[in-house]
């Protein structure tokens, strides 16, 4: 799961994505207004997102609500915080 995280967050348009839907679900054509590519290019954005598990899609009707996954977005950064470790800085003598 990290890597398929890691990758998914490399990309700023995904990241642009993630923060948007920090505030509230939105549709994919709420989310397409707002990015000059074409859908087939936010359709593969949204494909790695939800591979890597920091978004969820309910289908209604024909239409896709996206949602960001809170938890995997936690845990997300459980692992960044376990790879950077915590260390106390040395003083002088």
């Amino acid at each position: 799961m990290a890597t398929d995280v890691f990758t998914a967050l490399a990309d700023p348009t995904r990241r642009a994505i993630l923060k948007m839907l920090r505030s509230r679900d939105l549709t994919a054509g709420e989310i397409a207004e707002r990015f000059p590519l074409a859908k087939s290019t936010l359709s593969g954005h949204f494909t790695v997102l939800k591979k890597a598990g920091l978004i969820v899609a309910e289908r209604h009707g024909t239409t896709s609500v996206y949602s960001a996954n809170v938890s995997a977005i936690e845990e997300a950064l459980g692992v960044v915080i376990g790879l950077l470790g915590s260390r106390t800085r040395q003083g002088r003598s």
